[in-house]
């Protein structure tokens, strides 16, 4: 279903091929494009009421295709190493792993798709990461440890939405 929201969503893949050019202005351009996007295409679907499970997909799915094309550009530019770039996806082997247990536990089916806190605060933080790579900033360790203890933080968030209801001990 292709709404506002969604198309400013989809907007978010051409918008990181604008990497492929070596140049700052547009590069830049792109990831403030892509961070406005972001902070507003699932305000507009709520206030036109038209939320939907793809929509609630694809927005995280274009915000990870965003960062992961641009990670790797800085990466094949060696202006990121590889272990600032694990870290800063770090988010989303919490992610597989809060899906491996969901299977595992079989309550996939309980899996309610909707952005979780600690999940924006670190897309928002990869935009700023990005933006700072872009002028060459060196970030301290401790930036990068960040986005694995915000990986956590959304494991846990995501695995108290889908924890079972605890049993009434009253009765």
């Amino acid at each position: 279903m292709i709404t506002l929201s969604n198309g400013l969503s989809f907007f978010r893949a051409p918008l990181a091929l604008l990497f492929l050019q070596e140049n700052s202005s547009l590069r830049l351009l792109a990831v403030i494009l892509a961070a406005i996007t972001d902070s507003i295409d699932g305000y507009l679907a709520r206030r036109y009421l038209s939320t939907s499970r793809f929509g609630a997909i694809l927005d995280p799915a274009m915000d990870k295709f965003f960062v992961y094309f641009a990670l790797t550009v800085f990466y094949t530019e060696g202006r990121v190493a590889s272990w600032e770039a694990a870290a800063m996806l770090s988010r989303d082997f919490f992610l597989i792993l809060y899906g491996l247990l969901m299977c595992v536990t079989r309550r996939w089916k309980s899996i309610v798709f909707r952005s979780v806190r600690w999940g924006k605060v670190t897309t928002a933080l990869q935009f700023i990461v990005l933006i700072g790579l872009l002028y060459n900033t060196s970030f301290p360790w401790i930036a990068f440890a960040a986005f694995v203890a915000m990986g956590w933080l959304a494991f846990l968030e995501l695995f108290q939405l889908t924890a079972p209801a605890p049993a009434n001990l009253s009765e």
